[in-house]
């Protein structure tokens, strides 16, 4: 069983992690690129950076590792796809709803049970969420809010299939994920511009935004059960808008503000619960 010392760090990759994801709104807007060349060239960066951290190719993955890389892919093709037929913010609330498929998942091939604080958790943090995108969820673009709740099944997918691998190397996963976006959208890069500012950016959402981000998520992972490590990750959400606000100036309104301090609590209590279950298991 996993130390309370082991937990309590794997929290905080997975924090750290969910802030580092949370940056691309910020830089995305500053790129006038396709979302498909961004995806690319952000994954190849990611890839380099996980060559080096592995120092080695999967040359004979598993079918868990394709499934996990397979539904890493279609998370973040449904997701831009998604952002680009209905509004940003249906976008990433409708693919927040991923705790909810994550829950039978986990339970069925984990065998892990959510806890009384787990849901309570997930349903302060769901409430914090619709508080936050009060003001700008909608219900135009039918097709782009199916595509962002499709999202949502495969985010749940990719959670529980990285915490299948909690006994091996879920870091793999990405690489083959990320080698297989940066091929298959290569082309696509060839036709945008190239600036220094592109590049800088993209080396930033490649080796930091994503690339790091990813690892400590695949460390997280191991020691963290997947409902909880979703939950965490409803970080992303809320810090994304303070990013573009604080550097970009696109306000936010007093609904998001609360609703951002509702998810944080939400998160903290998921956190706290986590720590003293495993605190009195061991």
């Amino acid at each position: 069983m996993d130390t309370l010392s082991e937990r309590r760090k794997a929290i905080l990759f997975l924090a750290l992690a969910a802030a580092l994801w949370s940056t691309s709104g910020l830089f995305v807007k500053l790129m006038n690129w396709q979302p498909i060349s961004i995806l690319a060239g952000r994954s190849l960066f990611a890839s380099i950076v996980f060559l080096i951290y592995l120092r080695r190719l999967p040359l004979r993955p598993s079918l868990l590792q394709l499934l996990t890389a397979g539904a890493f892919i279609l998370t973040q093709f449904l997701f831009i796809t998604s952002t680009k037929m209905t509004t940003a913010a249906n976008a990433i609330f409708l693919q927040y709803t991923a705790p909810i498929y994550v829950i039978p998942l986990a339970y069925k091939f984990l065998r892990e049970k959510p806890s009384r604080t787990d849901y309570a958790a997930m349903f302060i943090i769901f409430f914090g969420l619709t508080l936050f995108f009060a003001d700008k969820l909608s219900t135009d673009g039918f097709y782009g809010n199916l595509l962002a709740i499709l999202s949502g099944v495969t985010s749940a997918v990719m959670m529980v299939s990285f915490r299948a691998q909690k006994n091996g190397n879920p870091a793999e996963s990405n690489l083959i994920a990320f080698l297989f976006t940066a091929t298959l959208g290569f082309p696509f890069i060839l036709k945008e511009t190239w600036t220094v500012t592109n590049w800088s950016i993209l080396a930033f959402l490649g080796i930091f935004q994503i690339g790091l981000a990813f690892i400590f998520f695949t460390k997280g992972i191991k020691h963290i059960p997947a409902l909880e490590a979703n939950l965490i990750g409803t970080l992303e959400p809320v810090l994304n808008p303070i990013w573009v606000f604080l550097f970009y100036g696109e306000s936010m309104g007093a609904f998001a503000l609360v609703g951002g301090l509702v998810v944080l609590g939400g998160v903290t209590l998921g956190a706290v619960g986590s720590a003293r279950s495993a605190k009195e298991g061991g």
